[in-house]
């Protein structure tokens, strides 16, 4: 991907973008919106922001959120297309320069130091502690969540996984205990809606759609045409297929109705 060109060690060396509004989030910072924007330091404003990652000229790692997300939305469209997009960003539409990344970057900026951290600042302290992506060696929300974004863009090979010889979790009597908890949550939010963000609803095949629903220590993957995964924080690296049942399709179809979606 391109990078945003300037001058000396300020430039920004553009690696990659994303979205942080209420339907498209970075999972691992959190359950819902607002509590992604919380570990940011941001407000939750609905319009959402864009996160972009790159490097300065001399190799350290920077998160720069902007205000400008239609700008970052056709920056991401484009480079997913394989087209090249020079990301360049109007210094008024900045938000805030944090140190570090969130997510796990695979590139780097040619011709400056190898990626790493910027010097702390003595008079931030604790406060301008890097980002860093979650500790893929441990199980915790932020790898459940992880998980479930794996399971939402590769749901036909996980579906294939599923067949004939493999147990479904019931929705109905006698259900495994930590699914039932799930469900019983996600019913919960029909009468109490949760914070934005919590149930989101993306594009699936036909008329279906990839919903997606999150609590505290659960995450939910399910077409609403189809059965649910469900993966736990008291269960590492488990996933459990939900079957359709007397219960799920209609709650499926209800979630969608209040999820929030992509523009």
């Amino acid at each position: 991907m391109p990078a945003t060109e300037e001058s000396g060690d300020d430039a920004l060396y553009v690696l990659t973008a994303v979205l942080l509004t209420p339907a498209q989030f970075p999972s691992v910072l959190g359950d819902d919106y607002p509590e992604a924007c919380a570990a940011l330091g941001l407000e939750p404003y609905e319009v959402g922001y864009g996160l972009v990652l790159g490097q300065d000229g001399r190799g350290a790692r920077w998160t720069v959120v902007t205000d400008d997300v239609s700008l970052v939305a056709c920056a991401i469209a484009t480079w997913d297309c394989g087209m090249e997009y020079d990301l360049s960003l109007d210094d008024r539409t900045v938000v805030s320069s944090l140190p570090g990344w969130p997510l796990a970057v695979a590139v780097a900026a040619p011709g400056v130091p190898a990626p790493h951290d910027p010097a702390p600042d003595p008079e931030l302290g604790d406060a301008a502690r890097p980002l860093a992506p979650p500790d893929s060696e441990r199980w915790g929300a932020a790898q459940r969540r992880l998980g479930a974004d794996e399971i939402a863009l590769q749901w036909a090979i996980w579906r294939e996984q599923v067949d004939s010889e493999v147990t479904f979790v019931s929705p109905g009597e006698n259900p495994h205990g930590g699914v039932r908890r799930v469900l019983e949550e996600a019913r919960g939010y029909l009468d109490t809606p949760p914070p934005l963000g919590r149930i989101r609803s993306a594009f699936a095949a036909g008329d279906a759609r990839t919903l997606r629903a999150d609590g505290p220590g659960w995450s939910m993957v399910a077409r609403t045409d189809d059965i649910a995964f469900v993966l736990l924080d008291d269960e590492p690296g488990e996933v459990l297929p939900v079957g359709r049942g007397p219960e799920l399709p209609a709650l499926l179809t209800a979630l969608d109705k209040m999820a929030v979606r992509p523009n």
